[in-house]
């Protein structure tokens, strides 16, 4: 358990712009910063950064919440995960936590226990290359032979796991983890009753996520035997999946949106040796055909990404649905052939920093010249391969979204192979609309408003008769309470002025002993508790609910809450409308008054006016629906009630109907028939 006063030193430390900077590429858009949402596949940057608030918000994908909220989405942290995470990313000393007993590891979420185990290994297999005699003979050798220095040894987290069988496995159980979640993250093996390390004898390199936490491993074997396997990686689990991972980005991020591209390369070797060499913005697809996620991850951070092919890749062919892939994503590609026999690790190990540098910038191809050369070699004077080269190129083309970088490259197609532009064109409109006829084909399915469904369906669930025939309907679908967000307008509005201005003062005038008028100054959120009290009103979403009993709570401890007490509760579903509400509060140009000299009113300025409206309008909603519910029974069982509970009802229904005119007249609204 963090202690609450440690837990506001971690949030006032955290930077939100600085911790979300390192997943997402963040511009500046005025006072707030823009990005590409890390949640959803997404075109049009629409994932906004508050500084000032230290907020955000997701539009595509409707998540939002401070920096604590963040982790929790984009890591799957649990909340004292991502407080430790930030504590440790600012220097913020946490007390002392006693060491686990294995009981209460077992009691740990098994998301945590396979981050815990994979970090124990990735320790351990550290531990070995420096302090076991095997480990430092075979292992760090190996490393050595490479070319790669102590400090990048250590800053990649390499190891290696011993040939004894299960020297991991046993230091693991001694620790008191289970054997069963080391089999899931494919540390361990079982067969006939026997349990072995999977990676023995193997040098190791863990895999790291975008915040660095370890999700697997890459293990290589060190034996010259052909029939065994070259590497073996560490099996998919419910923290990693390949597919979704890039070798490398966790340390290379920074350096990509520095210099706003990403180098990708094939193997682990590969980055450790570009990185030692000064090219730090490198990542790998770890050997594995890249993929529309991973092209996503590298999105995040910049549009253009350059592949470094080996020079004698036997794949290379095989590797260009990769160029589509991230033509389609809309992003930026190039293409660098290393001299036959060399591969990035290396031509990076064999010349200095400034060669290596010069040789990318002077041999970086745009994927057309790549096609070509490759696709034509050896058959340049053959015109059916020549055709079927320009289709294949022009395919390329077809995938980009953008139709003026599409135009620019078909003039390139055209003056590389002396083609008319019209006949390029007509092909390339050809294959536009095949797309398109096969993806209307796959989307038959008809679009669904989500919230008129999921209204429909939900009446339907709870009312049995919401399908007959009713001729009061249309009066009581007018008075259905409106929805913000999926919660009711009228109960969101009151608990958003609560939160946003519960501790400000606010004059009332009431009646003293004496029958008197007299004037008094309470704050807003002791004049609201005290309406509702009153009514004997409360709230029924259960969230609102929840606030409410907090806000009531403090109250009786003569404490007043402001949004900040809310932004760092452990409820993320609180911090996320607290969140909705900042980031939806209109902030008013300075060029309004500045250049133009016009002074407008906010909402803070008209507060009394504000606060009695929502009270009013709240208060006015409750009586609809009971109003409403008494006129449903009325439809529906007047027949079998007696007539004491039926003049009962009815008198309830005129009453509250006099109730209603009443709060009518203080809002200024009409009430109708």
């Amino acid at each position: 358990m963090i202690p609450p006063h440690i837990v506001d030193d971690i949030l006032q430390a955290s930077r939100i712009e600085e911790v979300i900077g390192e997943f997402v590429n963040l511009k500046r858009a005025g006072s707030n910063l823009k990005g590409m949402s890390p949640f959803t596949d997404e075109k049009t940057a629409s994932f906004v950064v508050s500084p000032a608030k230290q907020i955000f918000k997701c539009f595509s994908s409707g998540r939002g919440g401070n920096v604590v909220s963040f982790l929790m989405e984009k890591e799957h942290f649990t909340y004292p995960e991502a407080l430790r995470w930030l504590a440790d990313k600012y220097g913020i000393q946490l007390p002392e936590d006693r060491p686990a007993t294995p009981e209460e590891l077992a009691a740990i979420s098994e998301r945590e226990s396979l981050h815990i185990i994979n970090e124990f290994a990735k320790e351990h297999f550290m531990g070995n290359i420096t302090q076991s005699d095997e480990g430092k003979k075979i292992g760090m050798s190996y490393f050595v032979e490479r070319g790669f220095r102590p400090e990048v040894i250590e800053k990649f987290q390499l190891g290696y796991c011993l040939n004894s069988g299960k020297g991991f496995s046993d230091a693991a159980l001694a620790k008191g983890y289970k054997r069963e979640f080391m089999e899931k993250v494919g540390l361990t093996k079982v067969k006939d009753d026997r349990y072995f390390d999977f990676f023995r004898g193997r040098v190791m390199f863990p895999i790291h996520s975008v915040s660095g936490r370890i999700l697997g491993f890459g293990g290589r074997t060190l034996l010259a035997d052909k029939k065994v396997a070259k590497y073996f990686n560490s099996p998919e689990s419910i923290i990693y999946n390949k597919s979704e991972i890039l070798y490398g980005l966790y340390f290379s991020k920074g350096d990509i949106i520095k210099y706003d591209q990403c180098f990708l390369c094939e193997g682990y070797t590969d980055v450790i040796a570009m990185y030692q060499a000064g090219i730090k913005n490198v990542v790998a697809s770890s050997g594995t055909a890249l993929t529309k996620d991973q092209i996503r991850l590298v999105r995040r951070y910049t549009k253009n990404i350059t592949i470094l092919y080996d020079g004698d890749a036997a794949g290379i062919k095989a590797s260009f649905r990769g160029i589509d892939l991230i033509l389609e994503e809309g992003m930026n590609v190039k293409v660098v052939l290393f001299p036959e026999g060399e591969d990035p690790d290396s031509y990076s190990k064999a010349v200095g920093t400034t060669e290596l540098e010069t040789y990318l910038e002077e041999h970086t191809q745009d994927f057309i010249s790549f096609k070509a050369d490759i696709l034509l070699k050896n058959g340049e004077d053959d015109p059916i391969k020549r055709a079927e080269l320009i289709r294949e190129i022009v395919h390329s083309v077809s995938l980009i979204p953008d139709q003026i970088t599409r135009n620019v490259y078909m003039q390139t197609i055209a003056q590389r192979f002396e083609m008319s532009e019209e006949v390029l064109a007509n092909e390339l409109i050809k294959l536009r609309q095949s797309a398109a006829s096969k993806q209307r084909f796959t989307n038959t399915e008809p679009r669904r408003d989500n919230t008129l469904t999921n209204s429909s369906s939900s009446t339907q669930a709870s009312d049995p008769y919401a399908n007959e025939p009713n001729p009061m309907q249309e009066e009581m679908a007018s008075t259905e309470m409106a929805k913000v967000d999926g919660f009711d307008h009228n109960e969101y509005d009151l608990m958003r002025i609560m939160v946003q201005y519960g501790a400000l003062g606010l004059s009332h005038k009431e009646l003293n002993e004496q029958g008197e008028e007299e004037e008094f100054e309470t704050s807003i959120t002791e004049l609201i508790c005290h309406e509702l009290d009153v009514d004997e009103l409360v709230f029924d979403d259960p969230l609102f609910a929840k606030m409410y009993q907090i806000i009531t709570d403090s109250l009786n401890e003569k404490v007043l809450l402001k949004s900040s007490y809310f932004q760092r509760m452990e409820d993320q579903a609180i911090v996320k409308f607290v969140s909705e509400i900042e980031m939806n509060e209109l902030e008013i140009s300075h060029n309004w008054i500045t250049k133009h000299g016009i002074y407008t009113n906010s909402e803070k300025d008209n507060l009394r006016k504000a606060v009695m409206g929502s009270i009013y309008s709240y208060k006015v909603s409750k009586v609809e629906k009971r109003i409403n519910e008494i006129r449903k029974s009325l439809i529906r069982e007047a027949e079998e009630m007696t007539d004491e509970v039926l003049i009962d009802l009815l008198s309830e229904q005129v009453a509250l109907e006099n109730v209603k005119r009443i709060i009518a007249e203080k809002l200024g609204r009409i009430v109708m028939r």
